[in-house]
């Protein structure tokens, strides 16, 4: 059985991420798969839903951007999360007439529905484009409460929003978005690191910064994941990374 390892990288705006992991060739005739445990499924899909909405948010989002919420007044309370949905629609096509009405650019969202564990009332929570006073925003809404935040992104984006946004779905999607975001471009390179290598970043973490770092030249190093799959024996990596400022060039003063 022969293993390569490959590199799958996600370019998402100013971040990188990199999974590495092993392709086997294997030899004629099929092994069982085992399937993954209900408890291990759910764990793999909450996890997996994470990464995807992190590169998405990061691929499509600045610190112009802001995260907006909406909750309801007691008496503009929805009856159930299908009519929380489309007035969340609603306010969406409004604020889409508005930015069109003021020669913004097109609104960019991604966009959640939740109900509270303990209230049981509906909200929603937006990260969407800036350019919009938040005073307007709210009027736009004019059903109940609103916050505004601008986006703040560390040397992982804004990783933390999307996990605390992906929770178990009320309505069959983790989340809604506009149909104008970008998607992370990906590329994939067989066999270039080779598998001691590959343990050697699994074992060593953040100590092989300098070396990563030259590996994906322009980008630093934010985070390293490791995992050893004890039934392949397989090491697994996933590796994230942020752009470099560039330098800054430095004024020579004129002669007198």
């Amino acid at each position: 059985m022969r293993c390569l390892y490959r590199e799958k990288k996600h370019y998402c705006g100013e971040y990188l991420e990199v999974d590495i992991f092993p392709v086997f060739e294997y030899q004629r005739g099929r092994s069982r798969k085992r399937k993954p445990t209900t408890e291990t499924q759910k764990k793999l899909n909450q996890r997996n839903a994470e990464r995807k909405l992190i590169r998405l948010l990061n691929t499509n989002f600045t610190k112009h951007d802001i995260r907006f919420d909406l909750t309801y007044s007691p008496e503009n309370e929805p009856p159930t999360p299908e009519d929380a949905q489309r007035q969340l629609q609603n306010f969406l096509r409004r604020v889409k007439r508005y930015r069109k009405k003021h020669e913004l650019p097109d609104l960019k969202y991604v966009a959640v529905t939740e109900q509270g564990s303990k209230s049981g009332r509906l909200h929603h929570h937006i990260v969407m484009s800036g350019g919009i006073d938040i005073n307007t925003l709210a009027e736009i809404w004019g059903k109940g409460y609103t916050t505004a935040k601008p986006l703040q992104f560390d040397e992982n984006g804004i990783a933390g929003i999307a996990v605390y946004l992906v929770k178990e779905p009320i309505l069959g999607k983790r989340w809604c978005a506009s149909r104008n975001l970008e998607q992370p471009k990906t590329s994939e390179r067989d066999g270039r690191l080779p598998q001691y290598k590959v343990k050697q970043f699994h074992d060593s973490g953040y100590d092989n910064r300098e070396e990563l770092e030259k590996l994906y030249e322009g980008y630093a190093l934010s985070d390293i994941s490791p995992y050893y799959n004890e039934i392949n024996g397989g090491y697994y990596l996933t590796v994230r990374m942020y752009k470099k400022p560039a330098p800054k060039r430095s004024r020579k003063r004129g002669k007198l």
